[in-house]
């Protein structure tokens, strides 16, 4: 893309947005078409982006694709909107999801004591344990889980902190891994956990349409601190999961280490980095119609959704970069 300045562009980008870091993809009642906007402080309005040509920010993807060369010349446009008034979409879409099992040591166990685990003979794997979700199942903040109760009755939650990949690459060593995160966001990483079981690998169990949740929006790196975030899940208002993110068996620099072990990641690319104790199997009470799962992130905000049978599940998302 070319980004040479406009005269319009020019004196656009004079006008500085209060920054929140808070990325967000979403859709209007008079435009139908998903922006990029970027969330004010208070994070109850969002403001539309426009690239240095004055082009209109589309995707995330693109965004962090162009970063480098944009990120301190975008535009503001109109209108500004409530984001009460506004479809919040998930933040990035159109590729699966790189995920990670069995990362937070009491996790660990429980699931590997549930009966569920048919993966490892031992609860505390010796590598990283990595698989996908497919890019159909991703939904965003408010939108609605189906169970699939024709499919599987052991719906289940996982809270996860995602990080968002910035500069790609292959090969590259936990030392520079800091390097090539762009940002975080939230991921519910629903699984039924019959499936899980049944087939092993741990994909169908975890790619059901609606089964993987994400946003509420994305947020730049500079607005972080990974060594403090506090991982939070409510299950109808009930705290279930609750526990510091830096106690990940494997970290964040060795899971970009061993996933881009030639295998290239990508700038957007998204890898949920696993869940703490206290998902629904520690109980043998599963999700059900009507039960409203939040997962809160300091620093990101919360995702919120709630599980719906309505007989089928809704239109899934298209599998392409959106």
């Amino acid at each position: 893309m070319n980004f040479a300045y406009t005269n319009q562009a020019r004196r656009s980008s004079k006008t500085k947005i209060p920054s929140s870091g808070k990325y967000v993809s979403y859709r209007t009642k008079g435009n139908p078409r998903p922006i990029v906007g970027l969330l004010d402080p208070s994070s109850t309005t969002v403001t539309p982006l426009r690239f240095p040509d004055n082009s209109p920010v589309r995707s995330i993807h693109h965004l962090i694709e162009e970063w480098d060369k944009v990120h301190e010349t975008l535009i503001p446009g109109t209108p500004v909107e409530n984001v009460d008034d506004v479809v919040i979409l998930a933040p990035l879409r159109g590729r699966d999801v790189i995920c990670v099992g069995k990362n937070y040591k009491e996790h660990a166990e429980e699931f590997h004591s549930s009966g569920y685990d048919k993966s490892d003979t031992k609860a505390q794997p010796d590598f990283p344990v990595i698989f996908t979700k497919r890019a159909s199942s991703i939904i965003g903040n408010g939108a609605h889980i189906y169970p699939h109760p024709n499919i599987t009755n052991s719906v289940d939650y996982e809270g996860e902190l995602a990080i968002i990949i910035g500069r790609g690459g292959i090969g590259i060593k936990k030392e520079d891994a800091w390097a090539h995160v762009w940002g975080a966001t939230i991921v519910n990483d629903v699984t039924g956990r019959d499936r899980q079981r049944d087939h092993k690998q741990f994909y169908i169990g975890k790619s059901l349409d609606t089964f993987c949740p994400m946003g509420p929006w994305a947020v730049h790196a500079s607005m972080l601190d990974f060594k403090n975030m506090h991982l939070t899940t409510k299950l109808n208002g009930n705290v279930v999961q609750s526990q510091s993110t830096s106690e990940l068996i494997f970290d964040i620099p060795t899971l970009i280490e061993t996933i881009s072990m030639g295998t290239t990641l990508q700038p957007g690319d998204v890898i949920a980095t696993g869940t703490p104790a206290g998902v629904c199997l520690s109980t043998g009470v599963f999700l059900k119609d009507g039960d409203v799962v939040e997962i809160e992130i300091t620093g990101i905000g919360k995702l919120r959704n709630k599980v719906v049978d309505r007989g089928r599940a809704p239109d899934c998302a298209p599998v392409r970069q959106s």
